[in-house]
């Protein structure tokens, strides 16, 4: 049997054995299949931690502690940025990696913040307040699967909806913002405001900038980066507010985008 024969049909041959919970994945290598078995550590790693920020932010949230799982939220957003920039310049991308990413995803950023703003203020309004939540949690959930699915069909440089992350940001901004609060009409109405309206927002056809056609490894004029050490200590004045402020702007930025781009365009007579 040629190799060729044999990695077409490893799956039906009883001399190929694959150690119990072990992960096997198929790459093309110089157009022919092969088989690897494991996964990479470093970024499955970083997802990983990112998993757990998710979760430990649910558990300060139950245990009443909402600015640590506000922050934790946060610190899994970087990490799961990390995740993917690292595998990628390592060149340890897989199709492990990338399940295993948008699980941890629906964790750190779909239920985490929904139970969080739950716990937090939405607990106190019955039935409502947890329709509410989950209209958050299955927007992130939904917005993460049509995600997985229109990878590699449509624009890079826009999101279509509300990423995830941004969404999970505004919600644990605001608890972060506002943590020590006492409980109030205005607040509570304020808190069914973002956390269901980032949940339809993530659903939504409304286009974002993803930034990703920014080239970053380019060089730029050495103002730049006085640019970003005025950024950095602007959020560390008032990271709360700061971060909140930041991306509820990128929240609405864009409705306002489409609201602007609906409008038909003057002619060039129009003015005369």
């Amino acid at each position: 049997m040629t190799e060729e024969k044999k990695s077409a049909g490893d799956t039906q041959n009883p001399d190929y054995e694959i150690e119990d919970g072990e992960v096997v994945e198929e790459e093309l290598v110089e157009g022919a299949p092969v088989r690897r078995k494991g996964i990479y550590l470093l970024p499955n790693a970083l997802t990983t931690a990112s998993l757990f920020s998710g979760f430990y932010a649910i558990v300060s949230a139950a245990n009443g502690v909402f600015d640590n799982a506000a922050i934790a939220i946060f610190v899994s957003m970087i990490l799961d940025g990390l995740d993917g920039r690292v595998a990628r310049m390592t060149n340890t991308q897989s199709k492990f990696g990338e399940e295993y990413d948008s699980l941890a995803d629906m964790v750190a950023f779909g239920v985490a913040p929904g139970l969080v703003a739950f716990f937090w203020s939405l607990n106190g309004l019955d039935k409502v307040g947890w329709a509410i939540t989950f209209i958050y949690v299955a927007g992130a959930a939904l917005r993460l699967a049509r995600f997985n699915t229109q990878i590699g069909s449509v624009d890079k440089k826009f999101f279509v909806g509300l990423p995830s992350p941004a969404a999970a940001a505004c919600v644990a901004g605001l608890v972060w913002c506002f943590h020590l609060f006492e409980p109030s009409v205005w607040l509570t109405f304020l808190t069914m405001v973002v956390v269901g309206g980032a949940g339809v927002m993530m659903v939504s056809n409304i286009l974002y900038r993803s930034f990703k056609d920014l080239d970053l490894r380019g060089r730029v004029p050495f103002a730049a980066i006085l640019l970003v050490v005025l950024i950095l200590v602007v959020i560390a004045l008032d990271p709360a507010t700061v971060l909140f402020s930041g991306f509820l702007i990128y929240a609405l930025s864009g409705p306002v985008r489409a609201l602007f781009r609906g409008k038909p365009r003057k002619t060039e007579g129009a003015d005369s």
